[in-house]
């Protein structure tokens, strides 16, 4: 698929969104620049590059300063954030936007941010303003931001994708854009790790030594080498968790923590780190052979590199000397062991790097259960998603395992226009799963939506180590019965969503829509037929009716639970669903066709 047909795509995707929210009578973004936003946002969660985003538009001005915003993402320990300004043509063939435009976008999300800072911005926004809580959030806690990025999201192709870093009150901000030129990239090679390119003479000073040794037969080469720490900071400060392999940033965020051990070898004995640390391996696509200055073998620059064992080594590196800049790393090398891909086949490939992170980290404390791609529950549930239709015989829903996959079927089988739309008649982006969604509809209707609150990736880590100790109820092989169930309350939860979506609750959307879904457990239980759901592929309009009126009650819930602090905050707390599960609600009806 060549750029011109993926731009084509990506707006008949977002046509097609607007469309179908519009004839909901649902929709609380009607306007294609933000949907387009939500898409690419969303895109970006999904193979890592943010966490968690939330659309959030706002534009207004304080004295003569413009501001605008179309979304953030604040990560789970509150020590990243991306905020995102959208420059949307919707033309039909590729525009070039020039640069001064692009700088002005991201200028005035720049002014967002500085007035959140100064607390400006808050003074002038009423509690019930999309951007009031991320105003808050910024100006309570910018001064634990360890990364703050400033995003501009456009269909158009732009010359730039990144420009010269700004300050703000001491803090560097990065400007970057996320244009149609890019995501192509990310889309159609299934693997954004293409745009990691480590130049060593930069980032060290010259090439790095190693022990090169060709793969002939193997299908790799590979190098080993002693890797300076300051390397390691440069790269994870230019990269961050995007670094880091799928799995292994998974298991990070569920930790948190800087590995003490490790910490203590950088501040008390750094010149035994190399004898004490296991170190590192990573993977590349490509590698750049040459001369370090004193003649030896060395590595020239790496493209598409990753970590896939020692992510814990590099985030420690890079937070012990963060939160301790007296930390003298200069002295401190690294060993790693560098696998160079050969294969010209992506899924060959992204098995071949599944199962180096699955063998690298047998022997160390990141457990088998947070390698989940490649977990038999995920390729099982794979294989019932590619072969169980919907009742009309043609349409079937999509579980994307591994992210990207959606795009690459797309890019793959629809070789023709005709090709494409049929596929996409088949399987709808509407119809897209991917695991985190999963781990928040069933946490949802088992009635733990203070765990859904936590985020994406802790509700996913929390739902993996359910699967892995025995504590979710799942049949082993997985059946066709299952899945049909487990599609229903995926069919439940976006609906309920819309819902949410719908009433324009200016806070807390997400929130209010994993409440609702778990209140409508509790006051049903077994009662609900998901057959019924899954034979209508819809909720009947009598129950979508109650979940209506009950959406008024959780948010009622929630803000009264709440009291002063954020519903996000509060909503993550055990004792805020005991609390919004004993609310009085009003009387459940009686003609809903789903209840039993």
């Amino acid at each position: 698929m060549n750029l011109d047909e993926f731009l084509a795509q990506t707006q008949d995707r977002v046509r097609t969104d607007l469309a179908e929210r519009m004839l909901d009578a649902a929709a609380p973004y009607p306007h294609e620049e933000l949907i387009f936003s939500e898409v690419v946002m969303q895109h970006m969660a999904d193979v890592g590059m943010i966490d968690d985003p939330k659309i959030c538009q706002y534009s207004g001005k304080v004295g003569n300063a413009v501001l605008r915003l179309v979304g953030y993402a604040v990560s789970e320990d509150l020590d990243t954030l991306d905020l995102f300004v959208s420059l949307y043509a919707g033309a039909p063939t590729i525009t070039p936007v020039p640069d001064a435009d692009v700088m002005q976008a991201a200028g005035q999300c720049l002014q967002f941010l500085k007035n959140c800072v100064e607390g400006k911005l808050v003074k002038k926004l009423d509690e019930t303003n999309d951007a009031y809580e991320i105003a808050t959030v910024i100006e309570t806690c910018y001064d634990n931001l360890d990364r703050i990025r400033i995003f501009v999201l456009t269909d158009c192709q732009s010359k730039a994708k990144a420009f010269k870093p700004r300050d703000v009150k001491g803090k560097t901000i990065s400007l970057e854009v996320m244009d149609i030129e890019r995501l192509h990239r990310h889309w159609s090679e299934g693997k954004p790790r293409d745009e990691l390119l480590i130049n060593f003479q930069e980032v060290s000073g010259d090439a790095l030594p190693c022990v090169y040794v060709p793969g002939q037969l193997a299908g790799y080469d590979y190098a080993l080498a002693a890797i300076p720490a300051e390397t390691l900071y440069i790269l994870y400060e230019k990269f961050g968790p995007r670094l880091l392999e799928a799995n292994v940033r998974s298991f990070l965020s569920a930790t948190g923590k800087v590995n003490r051990g490790i910490r203590d070898t950088l501040r008390l004995a750094p010149e035994h780190f190399m004898a004490f640390n296991n170190g590192i391996v990573m993977v590349a696509d490509e590698a750049r052979i040459g001369r370090a200055s004193d003649g030896s073998i060395g590595l020239l620059g790496l493209k598409g590199m990753q970590i896939v064992n020692g992510g814990q080594t590099t985030a420690s590196i890079y937070f012990t000397r963060k939160k301790s800049p007296d930390t003298d790393i200069s002295r401190v090398r690294v060993p790693a062991k560098i696998i160079i891909l050969q294969s010209s086949d992506p899924e060959s490939e992204e098995q071949m790097i599944a199962d180096i992170s699955r063998f690298a980290n047998s022997q160390n404390s990141v457990k088998q259960s947070d390698l989940s791609a490649n977990k038999p529950f995920h390729v099982q549930l794979e294989k019932l998603a590619n072969t169980t239709f919907c009742p009309d015989g043609v349409s079937r829903w999509f579980y994307e395992r591994a992210a990207g996959s959606y795009n690459v079927l797309l890019a793959r089988e629809g070789t023709t226009p005709a090709k494409l739309r049929q596929l996409k008649e088949a399987v709808p982006a509407a119809r897209k799963i991917s695991k985190t969604d999963l781990a928040k509809y069933l946490h949802a209707w088992d009635e733990r939506p203070d765990v859904v609150s936590q985020g994406s990736q802790k509700n996913f880590n929390t739902f993996m180590q359910d699967i892995a100790e025995g504590g979710f109820a799942a049949p082993d092989p997985l059946t066709v019965q299952w899945y049909k169930t487990t599609i229903a309350k995926a069919i439940l939860f976006k609906e309920t969503h819309k819902i949410s979506r719908a009433k324009h609750f200016a806070q807390a959307q997400a929130n209010i829509a994993a409440y609702l879904v778990s209140v409508l457990a509790n006051r049903t239980g077994d009662r609900l037929s998901f057959d019924r759901i899954w034979s209508r592929q819809a909720l009947s309009p009598q129950l979508a009716q109650q979940l209506v009126a009950w959406a008024l009650e959780v948010e009622a819930a929630l803000r009264s639970n709440a009291g002063a602090k954020m519903i996000s905050e509060q909503a993550k707390r055990p004792e805020c669903w005991e609390a919004v599960r004993q609310y009085d609600y009003s009387d459940l009806r009686t003609d809903i066709p789903e209840l039993d």
